[in-house]
C-alpha cells in the first residue's frame, strides 16, 4: 500500500492517536504550528492551552502519573522548554513518563546562535532518559514510537524530543511505525522468591518500603492483603501515601521530608529492610542517614525494575531486577510468614503511626490542622489531594489518611508552584472526583495564572492558599541557623479571594477554623474554581513546633 503524504505535523500527532493519548498540554508556539494545524482535525486528541510552559508541563507530568501512562506536552523553543524543564526534572525524580515535544529553529538555522536556538539534546541530557532531535519527517512516526518505549519502559521518565519548524511543515510519504508494545518488566525469579522468604523467615524486625513510579490500585490491594496476612509493617516514600489504604494496620506511615521520629527510628533498628519500587534516595532515608551500610545483623533486599539503580546507593544482601507490580504479584505465593516474631514490632509501628494523627494545637484563629482534620472525614475516598513545596505541605501529608492510589500528587523534586497545575490535569482525568490544591503564599503565585485553564475548560479545583506571609521553609531554615536575623523571606500578599474572582472564579478568606466548612461547601456548590485563603498565625511553622521555638531551640545551642 502506497504511504500517504502528510506533513510532519500530521504524521507526529497520528502517531499520538495510536499511541493512545487522549490529551496534550501546550502554550502555542510559532516553531510547531504544523502540530497546531494537525490538532485542529483531531477529535480524538484535547487540546488544552495553558497559560505558562511550566503549568502545561506540570499538568502533563501529573496526566502521566494518574494515567500510569504517557503525558503530553507542546512548548516552543528557547523560554519555553527551558520552562518546561521543572516538570521534566519532577518527572525524572517521580518516575513519569512524560514526552516533552518543543519546537526547533528550522535545520538551516541550526548551529547559528538563531534567535531563541538551544542544543535541546544537550540542555535535557542530564535530566531525561532520552533527548534526542528529529532530522527528517520521515523519521517523526518511528521517533514518537521509541520515545514512547522509552518514556514507559523500565523506571519511567520523561523523554525530549526536539522538531525543527521545518521538519513538520514539510510533506513527506510516511508509513507508520509500529505502536510501541506496553511495558514488560520483570517479575522475582523462584531463586529470589525462596532467598526473599529465607531472609524473611530469621528476622525479627521487618519493615517494607515501597516508592518508585510504577504502580497501581489492584497493586496496593495486593500488597496490603499480603503484608496484613503476614503481619509486616509497610511504610511508603515521599509524597507515596496513596500507594496503600492508610487505614491498614500494616500502615506505618511515609519516609520522607517530615518523617516523624518514631518511623526514623523504626528504619534504623530494623534487621531487615525490603524495599520495593524505591531508589532509596536522601528523602526516603534522612540524607542518607537511616540506613547504615550493611553490618552484620542488618539486611537490605532492594527491588527495583531499573539495573542501575541496584547498589547504587546502598549495597544490597539481595538485588533483585524487578517491577513493583510483578514483585507484589510474585509475593502472595511466599507463604509461611504468618507465625513470626514480629507481631508485636509490627503492631507498636501500626500505635507509632496513629499517634503521629493527633493534632498539637496550633497558635492563631485559624487550625490548619484542624482543617486538615475536617477534610479527612468530609472528602470520599477518591478526592484527589495535590500539594506543592513548602512546609504547609506537612499537614495534609500527616494528617490526611488516603485510601487509594491515584489520589496524591506532590513534587518529588520539591518544585513550588505544583499544586495548582496538577490539579488542573486531576480535575480533567478524574471530573467526579472532588480535587483539592494545597499551597503556601509564596508557593501559589508561581503558577496561579493556570486558574485562567481552569475556568476555560470548565475544571473546578479547590484551591486552599496557606497565607502566613512569608517563605516558610527558608524562615525554619534561617531560624535554625541564624536566629533573629530573618532575610529575604518576608511577603506582601494580595487578596487571594479576590484575585480567584478576577477570573472568574470564587474566593473566599478564612480568619477563624470554624470558618472553614461552611465556605469549602460554598465552593464546591459554585461549580467554578475556587481560592479559600487561610491566614494562618505566622507561629505555625510546622505540625510539631512555632517558630518561637524552633528560635529559642537554635539559641540554646
Amino acid at each position: 500500500m502506497k504511504a500517504p503524504v502528510r506533513h510532519g505535523g500530521r504524521v507526529l500527532v497520528d502517531a499520538l492517536r495510536r499511541h493512545g493519548v487522549e490529551r496534550i498540554f501546550t502554550v502555542p508556539g510559532e516553531s510547531f504550528l504544523a502540530v497546531l494545524d494537525a490538532l485542529h482535525d483531531e477529535p480524538a486528541i484535547r487540546t488544552v492551552v495553558c497559560r505558562h510552559e511550566s503549568g502545561a508541563a506540570i499538568m502533563a507530568e501529573a496526566t502521566a502519573r494518574l494515567r500510569g501512562d504517557l503525558g503530553v506536552a507542546f512548548v516552543t523553543r528557547g523560554p519555553g522548554a527551558t520552562h518546561a524543564s521543572v516538570a521534566v526534572h519532577n518527572a525524572s525524580v517521580s518516575g513519569a513518563a512524560l514526552l516533552l515535544f518543543v519546537g526547533q529553529v528550522p535545520r538551516a538555522h541550526r548551529g547559528r546562535r538563531a534567535f531563541q536556538e538551544v542544543d535541546f539534546e544537550a540542555f535535557f541530557a542530564p535530566l531525561a532518559k532520552w533527548a534526542v532531535e528529529v532530522d527528517r519527517p520521515e523519521s517523526l512516526s518511528e521517533t514518537a514510537a521509541e520515545a514512547s518505549r522509552v518514556a514507559r519502559g523500565g523506571r519511567p521518565g520523561p523523554v525530549v524530543v526536539s522538531l525543527p519548524e521545518d521538519v513538520l511543515a514539510s510533506e513527506a510519504a510516511v508509513v507508520d511505525a509500529p505502536v510501541a508494545p506496553p511495558p514488560q518488566r520483570p517479575a522475582p525469579s523462584p531463586e529470589d522468591l525462596a532467598e526473599l522468604g529465607a531472609l524473611l523467615r530469621t528476622a525479627s524486625r521487618p519493615l517494607v518500603i515501597v516508592g518508585g513510579g510504577t504502580w497501581s490500585q489492584a497493586t496496593g490491594q495486593a500488597l496490603v492483603a499480603w503484608a496484613e496476612r503476614s503481619r509486616l509493617p509497610v511504610a511508603v516514600t515521599f509524597r507515596r501515601q496513596d500507594y496503600l489504604d492508610n487505614d491498614s494496620p500494616s500502615y506505618v506511615g511515609y519516609a520522607g521530608v517530615g518523617t516523624t521520629p518514631a518511623l526514623a527510628n523504626r528504619i534504623r533498628d530494623a534487621d531487615l529492610i525490603l524495599a520495593i519500587g524505591t531508589r532509596l534516595g536522601d528523602t526516603a532515608t534522612g540524607g542518607y542517614t537511616l540506613l547504615a551500610p550493611p553490618v552484620p545483623g542488618k539486611t537490605l533486599v532492594h527491588i527495583h525494575p531499573d539495573p542501575a539503580e541496584l547498589g547504587s546507593v546502598y549495597r544490597p544482601r539481595l538485588a533483585v531486577c524487578a517491577g513493583a507490580p510483578e514483585t507484589v504479584a510474585a509475593l502472595a505465593n511466599l507463604d509461611g510468614l504468618e507465625a513470626t516474631p514480629w507481631r508485636d514490632w509490627a503492631a507498636a509501628a501500626r500505635v507509632d503511626y496513629e499517634e503521629s494523627l493527633r493534632r498539637r494545637p496550633a497558635p492563631g484563629r485559624v487550625d490548619f490542622g484542624e482543617v486538615i482534620g475536617w477534610l479527612d472525614g468530609r472528602l470520599p475516598p477518591e478526592a484527589i489531594l495535590t500539594n506543592g513545596a513548602g512546609n504547609f505541605s506537612l499537614w495534609p501529608q500527616r494528617y490526611y489518611r488516603f485510601k487509594q492510589y491515584g489520589t496524591q500528587l506532590g513534587p518529588q523534586s520539591g518544585a513550588m508552584g505544583y499544586a495548582v497545575p496538577a490539579a488542573v490535569a486531576a480535575k480533567l482525568h478524574a471530573p467526579e472526583a472532588p480535587v483539592v490544591a494545597f499551597c503556601g503564599d509564596g508557593d501559589f503565585l508561581m503558577t496561579a495564572q493556570e486558574l485562567a485553564t481552569a475556568v476555560q475548560y470548565e475544571a473546578p479545583i479547590i484551591v486552599v492558599v496557606v497565607n502566613n506571609g512569608m517563605f516558610a521553609t527558608i524562615r525554619m531554615h534561617q531560624e535554625r541557623t541564624y536566629p533573629d536575623r530573618p532575610s529575604g523571606s518576608d511577603l506582601l500578599n494580595p487578596d487571594f479571594a479576590a484575585y480567584a474572582g478576577a477570573f472568574g472564579g470564587f474566593g473566599a478568606t478564612i480568619e477563624d477554623t470554624e470558618q472553614f466548612a461552611e465556605a469549602f461547601e460554598q465552593a464546591l456548590a459554585s461549580g467554578v474554581p475556587a481560592v479559600l485563603e487561610l491566614r494562618v498565625d505566622p507561629e505555625a511553622i510546622l505540625p510539631q513546633a512555632t517558630l518561637s521555638e524552633i528560635r529559642a531551640a537554635a539559641r540554646r545551642v
